[in-house]
Parts: C-alpha cells; sequence; structure tokens
C-alpha cells in the first residue's frame, strides 16, 4: 500500500512541514507515504481566462509526468464527492479490496486543475466548497487519511 500526495508549489513554512512530518510519521504504520511538489508557474496577479489556461496547461504537465499508469488518482476538486471520515475510509478499503495498492492524490494550484489532469482522475474529492490554502489541504488530506486508516482497523480516533 502506497499514497502519494502530488502537489503544486513548495512548501516553505515550517509550521506546516512540521504538521506534515507528525502525520508522516503516524501513517508510517500502516502505509508508504510520499510527497512530491511540482512548481508553480510563475504568473501576474490579473490574468486573463486564456492565460489562466495556458497556467493550468503547464502545472497540469508536471503533474501528470509524475504519475504513474498504475496509480489510482483521486483529484481534490471543489466541485468533487464530499464525503464524511467514515465514507472516506469506507471508499478506500473498498478500492484496496479490489486490488487498488497505489492512490495518488493530486492538489492542484491556485487556479486549479487543468481539463487533462481532471480526465486522468478516477475519483474527484472534495473536503468543502470553501477555498483553502493549498499548504494547509496538504495537512487535512494526510489527517483524514490517517484518520480513514484507524477507522479501516477500528482503532480510536477523536470525533
Amino acid at each position: 500500500m502506497k499514497i502519494t500526495i502530488l502537489s503544486v508549489g513548495k512548501l516553505k513554512e515550517k509550521y506546516w512541514k512540521q504538521a506534515i512530518a507528525e502525520y508522516e510519521k503516524r501513517l508510517g504504520a500502516y502505509t508508504k507515504v510520499e510527497l512530491i511538489e511540482v512548481p508553480d508557474e510563475k504568473a501576474p496577479e490579473n490574468m486573463s481566462d486564456k492565460e489562466i489556461e495556458q497556467v493550468k496547461a503547464k502545472e497540469g504537465d508536471r503533474l501528470l509526468g509524475k504519475i504513474k499508469p498504475q496509480q489510482t488518482v483521486i483529484t481534490l476538486e471543489i466541485e468533487g464527492n464530499m464525503l464524511t471520515s467514515e465514507k472516506l475510509a469506507q471508499n478506500l478499503d473498498q478500492r484496496m479490496t479490489q486490488g487498488q495498492s497505489d492512490f495518488v492524490f493530486v492538489i492542484g494550484g491556485s487556479n486549479g486543475l487543468h481539463q487533462d489532469v481532471l480526465a486522468r482522475s478516477d475519483y474527484a474529492l472534495s473536503f468543502s466548497k470553501m477555498t483553502f490554502p493549498h499548504q494547509m489541504m496538504r495537512v487535512i488530506l494526510l489527517e483524514q487519511i490517517y484518520r480513514a486508516f484507524k477507522i479501516m482497523k477500528g482503532e480510536a480516533y477523536h470525533k
């Protein structure tokens, strides 16, 4: 079993790195975790729709270049499926029962994910209709994956 968190942009802040390291350590009892960052595309503040698509395309190419054919791709999208922690655990457990063991969760850049990345997705997951900083989303995602494993194993977890 392997979980990859693939995201656009570099994590700079020490406190986010510490939080991620804590969840990587906790998840070590259940699965192998890998975090991969691809560079975000430098872009001006006020871009046209065409420029936004160009940025998303470049970031999308970088993301797709890191995804292997055998991986199950779960994209984080505002319009994706919203699940409870229990339903996320059930979804992952069901996929593992079906033989899926190499998951990649994809977090896009500030402009979102390119259509090519969305087309490669096996499942669209949403944590909220709200927008979160990408750094924070990594921590929230890792916490929910950790919680999912605790639920799958029937272990106590904070409610």
